[in-house]
């Protein structure tokens, strides 16, 4: 059964994600008074996480400001995005369910042997650019959490040779739509244990190949795991690794001004 809003409130779990939101939205100066914000909604468990928490904290915050959920309708045969659109709309914030062929423009276009997600998943960017620029919001917040960031941080060292994770606030390559990810304090196991207690609608994306693609991710996730056994505070010690930065102990020529 699905918890209402008062009973999610007055879960423990609710209140330290509540916590973990609140504070990376200040340390990051994520919104400010006057901000229209497209929350990405997608049905998984990470979107609906972040757009109930920026709802309790648009509904406390002491600055105005105003959320629109956009959910992204990839074509994936199955998909029921009028479940999540449905369950968004309860909960009497605005929402707006773009459909699109993406699914069709992947399978005529994709490469053999290159990857289906990085193709998903510029479509899926660019249009909810798109959706921001239309609906008039100048910022979009986007699901990912803690784990995500670190993992990224992971797979750009061993398969890209950079150091990169993810930004929690950056202008987008439009230049008009500042992305934020206020879940960057959140880890994954706890949004996995809120959606236990609070029942949500969870919907997957339907996409043909979730289940064989995104292996380097699952392997970095695995190895966090292994890690976690010998060195418990691991998780913490990376993502704090990420907001302290020596670059004179680098050795990117340009930081060094060579």
């Amino acid at each position: 059964m699905t918890l209402t809003q008062q009973e999610m409130r007055e879960l423990p779990l609710f209140r330290r994600l509540r916590h973990a939101v609140g504070k990376a939205v200040a340390d990051f100066a994520m919104i400010r008074e006057g901000d229209r914000i497209a929350v990405g909604v997608s049905g998984g468990k990470d979107s609906y996480t972040l757009l109930l928490l920026l709802e309790e904290l648009r509904r406390r915050a002491p600055i105005d400001f105003q959320l629109v959920a956009v959910i992204i309708d990839s074509g994936y045969p199955g998909y029921r995005g009028d479940i999540v659109r449905d369950y968004v709309t309860s909960l009497g914030i605005p929402c707006h369910l773009e459909t699109t062929t993406h699914y069709e423009i992947i399978t005529e276009k994709r490469r053999p042997g290159s990857s289906y997600c990085s193709i998903c998943a510029r479509l899926k960017r660019g249009a909810l650019y798109g959706l921001a620029d239309s609906l008039g919001c100048n910022k979009l917040a986007l699901g990912h959490h803690g784990d995500d960031f670190i993992e990224t941080l992971l797979l750009n060292q061993f398969f890209v040779g950079s150091l990169k994770a993810m930004s929690a606030n950056m202008l987008a390559d439009n230049g008009r739509t500042t992305v934020i990810r206020p879940l960057v304090y959140a880890s994954e196991e706890e949004i996995v244990d809120f959606m236990g207690q609070v029942g949500l609608p969870v919907v997957s994306c339907n996409c043909p190949v979730s289940d064989s693609t995104d292996l380097k991710r699952r392997r970095m996730k695995e190895l966090l795991k292994e890690l976690e056994q010998e060195i418990p505070h691991i998780r913490s010690s990376m993502l704090k690794a990420l907001s302290n930065v020596h670059p004179r102990h680098l050795l990117d020529q340009q930081l060094q001004g060579l």
